[in-house]
């Protein structure tokens, strides 16, 4: 799905990656682990096209994913069907004037031939539904990280890439949302630092370190040593 290829990324004077190789493959269920500031984020960025490297190659399905690629119409239709980012901060996502009118948005701009069918199918699977006419920017964090993840889901994308999309929830949403990821036959990549999650989100494990480099790429059966993540930085 995703090839990354001897990627470096600098901002000012920070290297926030170099030579960084990753490979994820269709239908993978990746939970990406690093402490603030080590480019879970950037990460992700960079997967969703929002971001482009310095040097190094990044492909999506064997294409490169560019600048001037993402400039051609098909391309970027085609890519931004398909490949879905919930941020971190929710509210840069929320700018519509109602529940309905967010979580149709995509689908609307990408000329589904269903989209109050979409709307009304991920607002019942998150809880929405009683808020369709509300303004997203009154509700809670909880249900605008809801609203967030209902815009992305109802594109029905071949990826979803997730940056701490439990933050905001509570125990019960958390744990309903864990077990909705845990049944998408989708490519999903989450971020975050939350240990006590992170088993339930995905079978392989990638750790960055502080300086951005991939500490640790394998199966959660070995991903959560004292040892590895003290080494992280993600434990004392």
């Amino acid at each position: 799905m995703f090839d990354i290829r001897n990627v470096t990324l600098k901002r000012e004077a920070n290297t926030v990656f170099e030579n960084l190789n990753l490979h994820i493959g269709a239908g993978e269920k990746v939970v990406l682990l690093g402490v603030n500031g080590s480019g879970k984020s950037t990460l992700l960025k960079l997967l969703n096209g929002l971001e482009f490297p310095d040097s190094g190659e990044l492909l999506f399905e064997g294409n490169p994913l560019s600048k001037s690629a993402l400039k051609q119409k098909q391309t970027n239709e085609y890519f931004r069907r398909n490949v879905g980012l919930v941020f971190q901060n929710i509210d840069a996502m929320l700018f519509n004037p109602s529940v309905y009118d967010e979580i149709a948005f995509g689908a609307r701009q990408l000329e589904f031939d269903d989209v109050d069918a979409r709307v009304r199918n991920y607002a019942e699977l998150f809880g929405l539904t009683p808020y369709l006419k509300n303004v997203p920017f009154k509700l809670s964090g909880g249900q605008k990280q809801k609203i967030a993840l209902a815009c992305v889901m109802s594109l029905s994308p071949k990826v979803l890439l997730l940056d701490e999309p439990t933050s905001a929830l509570d125990p019960a949403s958390t744990a309903k949302f864990l077990d909705i990821i845990a049944a998408l036959p989708i490519t999903t990549i989450t971020a975050t630092h939350n240990l006590a999650i992170a088993p339930r989100l995905g079978e392989r494990v990638v750790i960055l370190d502080e300086k951005g480099k991939i500490l640790y790429d394998g199966t959660s059966e070995n991903a959560y040593e004292i040892d590895l993540l003290t080494r992280a930085g993600l434990i004392i």
